[in-house]
């Protein structure tokens, strides 16, 4: 069995070969199948974080470049994003660390992500914390 494959393919049918492995009592085999399961959802939760970050920091700064195009939408956009990592850290608090590691990259990508879409070039240098996380956006 591959389990890299395997468990880059379907964290499920990961599962159910694991179950399967032990059941057939070839534990080394189910072990094996267990790390590499751990790995992939591990690399699932950072994807799943990253994403949510960048999409977060691009609303904010579309904010900040394109204040005329402010809408109900990017305030949404913005609370479910914020939502969304707050659940991910809930779940997984192991996570917090990667916020951290994830950061600059996110910033550029999410800058990115606003020129293309604004098709103006932020001149922002940074967000911090507080702008991403706590920083109320009001729409008038």
């Amino acid at each position: 069995m591959n389990w890299k494959e395997q468990a880059a393919t379907s964290h499920y049918q990961t599962a159910v070969a694991i179950q399967q492995a032990l059941m057939a009592k070839n534990i080394e085999e189910a072990e094996y199948g267990i790390g590499e399961l751990a790995e992939a959802l591990g690399r699932s939760d950072k994807r799943a974080l990253r994403s949510q970050l960048t999409r977060l920091m691009a609303h904010i700064i579309k904010w900040h470049i394109q204040p005329e195009r402010r809408s109900r939408s990017w305030l949404a956009s913005i609370s479910n994003a914020r939502i969304e990592i707050e659940g991910i850290l809930e779940d997984e608090p192991s996570q917090k660390r990667n916020l951290l590691q994830l950061w600059e990259k996110s910033f550029r990508d999410a800058k990115k992500l606003a020129r293309d879409e604004t098709g103006i070039e932020p001149k922002i240098s940074g967000l911090t914390q507080k702008d991403v996380f706590e920083q109320e956006y009001f729409f008038n």
